[in-house]
């Protein structure tokens, strides 16, 4: 069986709403692809019909992904999270011994992971280490680059 995928309820319904675009507009346009194709003469040397057939593949794959990712999701309460430590949803204030520089993430499931927002999945090195942590713990994983700590100066959620 798959990992079960942590996940918000509003990412959940997206995710949702995806591959029902996905299963209806999305076949349908490729199925048009696959018969315009197919009218413009031998398959063998119809360059056209070749990737409109690949096109298909990949999006049956996405179908697939999204399918195993919604089949496995576990829906996840804010109100829920045990926050005298880190968990999936925390928002965590670390600090970087190595530069000082305080930080504000938040740890989230791979699928709704995006640095730039603060969001970091908790499958990344960075989210491993913070699991289970408490305030005043230091967190610390290593990665090509060198080995970095991290204080865990606070909680929320």
């Amino acid at each position: 069986m798959a990992d079960l995928n942590y996940l918000t309820k509003e990412t959940l319904a997206q995710m949702r709403e995806e591959l029902n675009k996905l299963k209806t507009v999305g076949r349908a346009e490729i199925a048009r692809q696959i018969a315009e194709a197919r009218e413009k003469g031998d398959l063998k040397e119809n360059a056209e019909y070749d990737a409109a057939k690949e096109a298909q593949g990949h999006h049956e794959a996405k179908i697939a992904q999204l399918e195993s990712a919604i089949v496995t999701a576990r829906v996840l309460d804010t109100k829920d999270i045990d926050t005298s430590k880190v968990s999936v949803l925390s928002k965590v204030t670390v600090t970087n011994l190595g530069n000082k520089k305080t930080v504000i993430y938040q740890v989230v499931s791979e699928k709704e992971a995006d640095v730039k927002l603060g969001k970091i999945s908790v499958s990344s090195l960075l989210g491993k280490a913070l699991l289970g942590k408490k305030i005043g713990e230091v967190a610390e994983y290593t990665a090509p680059s060198g080995t970095f700590k991290f204080k865990v100066e606070s909680i929320t959620v």
